[in-house]
């Protein structure tokens, strides 16, 4: 008979491999490579995605090698920045090609006019401008432009950031500076030498050591592919199966880590993009019910939210006025116990000492439950 694993235990079998039921020791580079890849749209606060993870982390350890090209930020899984190795860059691109693919062509905004543009050309054109040098997309818009007026340039620069994998170039993305979003190619900016490949297999059989147990929903959702059931079907023998209490299907790599459902979960802060909120197509075995019926996906800003006890029990902010930094705490529904507001209150003033280092003064506030 196939074990059953419940909420709580997919809860903490996923929390140990995001390394959040304990900080890790591994270096950035390492966690990277073992989470493939941290979302990263925004400029600087998938930082605190590190900070939950990793022990005694800088900014610095992130900071230095996306600035010397170690770690790059480029369009990956779900058709979103992902900041990635660039060896990773290199294999995963192909593999999530056919999202991008389908978000071109498919795109409200952008699909109809640049359906009969030539498109090879204009990977052409824009991945050799792009080559030359960085450019933000108002500047290869114009560029593009000259060669296709017929087209809003918007669109022309959008077919070419879904078509040649671009990273996004530093002093954007770097802890503590800013710039403009400029684009290169990812071969102009990793250089020559050789070059690898992965399979489809061995990206699923990642995913799975991230983000595991799960179902092949699951994986598509992270990934953004579809129809990856036969990827599955084809790792079945080196796979381990399970079922949920819904009685759908799991898989999961034998000697991974599923922790007992009853493994402490201290409290962790989670960014905006947090990749433990957006991998799997059922979020229940994080996402709980009074999260759900705030509908923060109608929302923007998109929230940053706080776990207790392994799921969902909060919203927080950062509010700065001079000298001052002060995190505010919205709990779900109800006030939380004494006991979890002290470990929250201790979790919540190590955070602001990272946020905000020059801050004379630093206050944790909970507001009002929601």
């Amino acid at each position: 008979m196939t074990p059953v694993l419940d909420r709580r235990a997919l809860n903490r079998a996923t929390l140990a491999r995001q390394s959040l039921l304990s900080r890790s020791e591994m270096t950035v580079l390492q966690a990277v490579q073992h989470l493939v890849g941290l979302q990263a749209q925004t400029p600087h606060s998938w930082y605190l995605g590190f900070w939950s993870r990793l022990a005694d982390f800088t900014p610095e350890q992130t900071a230095e090698p996306l600035a010397d090209r170690r770690l790059v930020r480029i369009a990956l899984m779900r058709s979103t920045i992902h900041l990635v190795t660039p060896g990773d860059a290199e294999v995963l691109r192909p593999l999530i090609q056919p999202v991008l693919d389908r978000d071109l062509y498919h795109n409200h905004t952008h699909g109809k006019p640049i359906a009969n543009i030539d498109m090879a050309a204009l990977i052409t054109v824009g991945a050799d401008l792009l080559y030359e040098k960085p450019c933000t997309n108002k500047e290869l818009g114009l560029l593009l432009g000259e060669r296709w007026p017929e087209c809003t340039p918007a669109s022309l620069v959008y077919a070419v950031r879904n078509q040649v994998p671009l990273v996004q170039v530093p002093p954007r993305g770097v802890w503590g500076r800013s710039g403009a979003i400029a684009h290169t190619t990812l071969r102009a900016w990793r250089g020559t030498g050789p070059t690898s490949t992965l399979s489809l297999d061995e990206m699923v059989l990642r995913y799975l050591t991230a983000f595991g147990p799960a179902t092949v929903q699951d994986v598509q959702t992270w990934s953004g592919l579809t129809r990856l059931r036969e990827v599955i079907d084809r790792l079945r023998p080196r796979l381990t199966t399970f079922r949920d209490e819904r009685d759908r299907e799991l898989f999961d790599l034998p000697d991974a880590p599923r922790p007992d459902a009853e493994t402490p979960a201290p409290p962790r802060f989670l960014y905006d993009y947090d990749n433990l909120l957006l991998s799997h197509a059922d979020r229940s075995r994080v996402i709980t019910d009074d999260h759900a019926r705030l509908n923060y996906r109608a929302q923007r800003p998109t929230p940053q939210l706080l776990l207790v006890d392994g799921f969902t029990a909060a919203d927080w902010t950062i509010t700065r006025d001079a000298d001052t930094a002060t995190m505010t705490i919205r709990p779900f529904r109800r006030p939380f116990a004494a006991s979890d507001t002290a470990t929250i209150t201790d979790e919540a003033t190590r955070l602001l000492a990272f946020t905000d280092p020059a801050a004379t003064s630093r206050t944790v506030v909970f507001g009002d439950p929601i």
